[in-house]
């Protein structure tokens, strides 16, 4: 019993269909960013992802704001998002796929 509730929770989260289900509420939201956008930021990281891993230890730098502009971040919420990727160091230093996802949720893809 005690293992029941986390696999119904793990099974509905990873129910077949489109977007991203809350298993708690069962609402179901797609990200959504345009592919030209999504390429932008794509390569904005891709092409500069030594440096951009470099300036997030430095605290920013042009590459950084270059991956930031494309995807949409807010000029307001860059130190808070800087002190993030910092702290999750180990998610985005070696995978800019992870990277580009979270600058384009920070940057405004909408849950639809």
């Amino acid at each position: 019993m005690r293992i029941a509730l986390p696999c119904l929770i793990l099974l509905t989260a990873c129910a077949p269909g489109e977007g991203i289900r809350n298993p708690f509420t069962g609402v179901t939201g797609a990200f959504t960013a345009p592919d030209q956008q999504r390429g932008a930021v794509e390569l904005a990281v891709k092409s500069e992802f030594p440096a951009i891993n470099a300036q997030i230890d430095a605290g920013g730098g042009p590459a950084l704001t270059a991956a930031f502009d494309a995807a949409g971040v807010p000029s307001e919420d860059r130190p808070a998002r800087i002190i993030q990727l910092q702290n999750d160091r180990g998610l985005y230093e070696a995978n800019p796929a992870a990277l580009t996802s979270a600058l384009l949720i920070w940057g405004g893809g909408q849950m639809s």
